[in-house]
Order: C-alpha cells, then structure tokens, then sequence
C-alpha cells in the first residue's frame, strides 16, 4: 500500500528510553531516567480520592458531554481562573499534545513561531499538519520587531521545556498582551507553573485578551500523566467551536472516568490534600537537585544568564553519551532545536523530577 509520509520523527525521548531498557536487561544494572518528562519524585495519592468515585454511576459509563463535563469545567474555572472565566470557553480535552495538535491545526497563520529550543512535538505536530514553523530567539526579539509576528503564532512556553528557565511574569504578562492587541495569536503552553506556582496570576491575567490561546496539561501539574487529560481556553467563539467539531471526529470525546477524577482532585478537601502534598514533596526534591547541580558545576549556566532554571528539567554541561556511560539517561540539547546543533549536542536536558537521593547517587559517581 502507499503510505502518506508527514516527515515527523519518531519521539527521540521514548527512543532512549527503549535503548535503556535494553542496557537494564543486558547488564543487570540500574539506570538512572532522566530523559523523561514526568514528575517522578513521586505518585499522587489518589487512594482516598478513588474511593468517592462509583463506577457504576453514569457519570462512568455513558458518554460524557462532548466538550467535557460542566461541574469539571467549573472546578477548571475556580483553580486556573479565579471564578472569572466563562466555562463555555473551557473545552476539556486529552491531554497536552492533543490540545496542541486541535489549535495547530485550527489556527489559520502564516507561522507558528517556536523558543530558539523547544519541546520536539512542536515541530512534529506542526510537521504532520503540514504547518509552516519558525522561531524566536528569545522574548526581547519579539518585543523589538512586533511586527513581523502579526499575521503568526508565538508558542510561549514558561518555564520552558528543555531549558526550564522560568522569566519575570509581569514583563511576560506585558509581552503577551501587547501582542495580543496587535493581533498576534499567543499560545500559552506552560503545563509547570502550578507544580512550582501555587498561586499563579498568569492565566487570570490574560484569558480574556481576544488572540490568547490557554493549553493546559494536568499530566505535569498534578501528575496525571497516565489519564491523558488537559484543556484549552479562548474567547474567540469561532475556534471553540472549531477544536469542539474536531475534538468530535478524533476521538469522541474525553475518558469519563480521567474527567471525574480531575474533578474529584479538585473539589473533595481529600482531592485538593492530595495536589498539596504532591506539589510539596515533587518541589522539594526538584530544588535539591537544582541546587546540587550548581554545586558540581553541571548547570549550563549559559543558558540561564537572564532567567533562573526553576522548571522539571535542567540542561547540563555535560553530553548525552557521556551521561549514559554513567549509566544516566537524558536527551542531548541538539534534539531541542534546529539551531547550531553542533554546539547544542555538548549539551544535554535531565528532568530533574525525581528522588534528590537517587539523584546524588548517580551524580556523586559522576
């Protein structure tokens, strides 16, 4: 048979995940992952939120509403937005990349304008829907040139994957809505900010510019990386309506039970205790880990000479194939951009999510 073929890549992330696997089976011996993008400090506890959920209930096993279930979208409202949003602007959806590929594919631009280094899906989405990407250095190229943006997309991506450089949220919150009011569509993509920010104004301070686009993930936030579940927020009534048909044809709808779940996380005080103590304990750890990079000097500081690094992962001035003969598993720079790759391949990202002693463990070998 012919095949269409879009020129995406096959994730380079699982790839080096499957290779390690191999490397643990033919020696026995213990790698340490850091070349996923999950929290994995720890689990969310969800044995006391379970519990509450009947899954005989039709709230289960029926159909739920196709652009998710109303009292989810109102819990959505009061944990993202203040209570200040309209719930007919939320579209509950699966997951991150889902959410991205429905708005990639949805927008009519000329562009869609990624980080200088950016989250590899980015680009393979915008390859499979045959898109036209392009990128910006940084925030103070956007804000010198506007104009040339008007007619494009700007994904922003704060704290970034892979740098997880984390920037000042005023100066962030100017830059998006002057773009907005110039007519340039914003795609917020920042599924790590309630991980670290708690009370984070970023949504609530933006949702209601006419060209902002608001994707969420609760697979980063609150460790729901197996429920592959998310949603996306705008104002503008003709793409909702757009994502909702496709979201329709693509898979029907939403998990019910991942829906009730959300749900239940975030209006039982046993839901809500338990996105407490998993922020808590994942922040805790991913802080030693930072701070114990910087005193080994492996931080690449190059790369955070105007942010903090404050994200799930970190870059390192160390390279993927030296990593691995430590037997540390990460992701080389070069896979995050199409920019002086050369350069970038000396470089590589570790999510820096997991147990602060196991991390010591490998790293004290190193």
């Amino acid at each position: 048979m012919k095949v269409k073929q879009s020129g995406a890549k096959y994730s380079k992330i699982t790839e080096i995940g499957e290779k390690v696997k191999k490397l643990e089976l033919s020696t026995g011996e213990k790698y340490l992952r850091l070349n996923q993008g999950v929290n994995a400090v720890c689990n969310i506890n969800l044995t006391n939120v379970v519990s509450q959920i009947d899954f005989n209930s039709k709230d289960i096993q029926v159909y739920p509403p196709m652009k998710g279930r109303p009292v989810l979208k109102q819990a959505i409202n009061k944990y993202y937005f203040g209570n200040n949003a309209n719930t007919d602007n939320i579209l509950v959806t699966s997951g991150g990349m889902s959410s991205l590929d429905l708005v990639f594919q949805s927008i009519d631009v000329e562009k869609i304008y990624l980080p200088q280094y950016f989250w590899g899906s980015y680009m393979n989405i915008i390859k499979i829907r045959n898109l036209q990407g392009d990128f910006y250095f940084d925030f103070a190229e956007i804000e010198a040139n506007m104009v040339k943006y008007k007619n494009s997309a700007v994904v922003i991506c704060d704290p970034n994957n892979p740098l997880g450089d984390k920037f000042n949220d005023d100066k962030l919150i100017n830059l998006i809505e002057r773009l907005s009011n110039i007519g340039v569509t914003v795609i917020i993509d920042s599924p790590y900010r309630k991980v670290f920010l708690e009370e984070d104004k970023l949504y609530e301070s933006v949702f209601n510019l006419e060209n902002v686009i608001i994707v969420e993930s609760f697979s980063k936030s609150i460790g729901l990386s197996g429920q592959r579940i998310g949603f996306v927020h705008s104002i503008n009534l003709e793409l909702n309506l757009e994502l909702a048909i496709k979201l329709m044809y693509a898979s029907n709808g939403v998990n019910a039970f991942s829906q009730v779940l959300v749900e239940k996380l975030f209006t039982t005080k046993e839901g809500l205790k338990a996105i407490k103590d998993f922020r808590i304990t994942t922040t805790t750890d991913i802080y030693k880990n930072i701070e114990y990079l910087k005193k080994k000097k492996l931080i690449a500081e190059i790369f955070y000479e105007n942010s903090q690094p404050k994200g799930i992962f970190t870059v390192v001035n160390v390279s993927e194939q030296e990593l691995l003969t430590h037997k540390i598993a990460s992701v080389s720079l070069s896979f995050f951009t199409t920019i002086n790759k050369e350069e970038a391949s000396k470089y590589a990202r570790i999510c820096v999510s997991v147990p602060h002693k196991e991390l010591v463990c490998f790293f004290d070998k190193f």
